[in-house]
């Protein structure tokens, strides 16, 4: 965590982790800390209200979600005891070059906090939007700066991009970070799957980069779920091919549903017309 305070990764939290890796136990006077504190993670809400925030302006935010889900599991210390006593642990993988797991880690970590920025940014706009607030995000990225937890290196780079392009939809489009997290697709992969092969949660990577892989693709199997929804509770759904909104009587115990426009009623669909891709 120093060496990796000293470059890309650089930030508060990399910062504090490295001291606190180090410290000695002066309890006992063996070993370190960090290994006698109880793994239940504590909550102020915070997280809580954000992901609450994130559903109810339709703004996806998998990389926090999962660190809120990773807090609460972790509060199932008692369960969690139990379970471990009758679910399996895979065999972990042989031959893993250790320096190669650091070196990917560290690439999947600066992605995944770039996915992270993406997706509060995401958050502040629609409220923004929807409230009338005007906050300009490059500003917000220069106030992080001073003395907030969320602090880092990267957040100069974020308000630059920002500057350059306010109407820049996501941070994953700007040219600069696109470069790099393509660069280091392949290490995010390879350490998550590394991860998942030997029974390690690692959610907020794991959430960053369906994230990513998602927000990617210009097609996605979205099809299927809103041809579902038109099944069971006929919701319609839109074509590829023309406009308007559209039912299908999938069997013939389906009926004619009349005026399909008029099923879409309090349905709030995101759409990015605003802003520059």
């Amino acid at each position: 965590f120093d060496e990796w305070n000293k470059g890309e990764l650089s930030s508060y939290l990399i910062e504090i982790t490295a001291k606190i890796l180090r410290k000695k136990d002066d309890e006992t006077g063996e070993g370190y800390v960090v290994d006698y504190i109880l793994d239940k993670t504590g909550m102020k809400g915070t997280g809580k209200w954000t992901i609450q925030e994130a559903a109810d302006k339709g703004v996806a935010a998998p990389t926090m979600a999962a660190a809120l889900d990773a807090r609460m599991l972790s509060s199932r210390k008692e369960e969690r005891l139990e379970a471990e006593k009758v679910l399996a642990s895979p065999e972990p993988p042989s031959g893993v070059d250790k320096q190669q797991v650091v070196d990917d880690l560290r690439a999947a970590l600066y992605a995944s906090k770039v996915c992270s920025y993406a997706q509060g940014l995401g958050l502040i706009r629609a409220a923004s939007e929807e409230y009338e607030w005007g906050v300009d995000l490059g500003e917000c990225a220069r106030l992080w700066t001073g003395g907030c937890i969320i602090r880092a290196k990267v957040l100069d780079r974020i308000q630059k991009a920002f500057k350059e392009r306010p109407t820049l939809a996501s941070l994953l489009v700007d040219k600069d970070f696109a470069g790099e997290l393509n660069e280091r697709s392949t290490a995010w992969r390879r350490v998550v799957a590394l991860c998942v092969t030997s029974g390690i949660s690692i959610p907020s990577l794991c959430g960053s980069l369906s994230y990513f892989d998602t927000y990617r693709r210009g097609r996605l199997p979205a099809n299927l779920t809103q041809a579902q929804r038109d099944f069971f509770g006929g919701h319609t759904y839109e074509r590829v091919d023309k406009e308007g909104r559209f039912h299908t009587a999938w069997t013939d115990s389906h009926k004619d549903i009349g005026d399909a426009n008029q099923r879409t009623a309090g349905e709030k669909l995101q759409t990015l017309s605003s802003f520059n891709p």
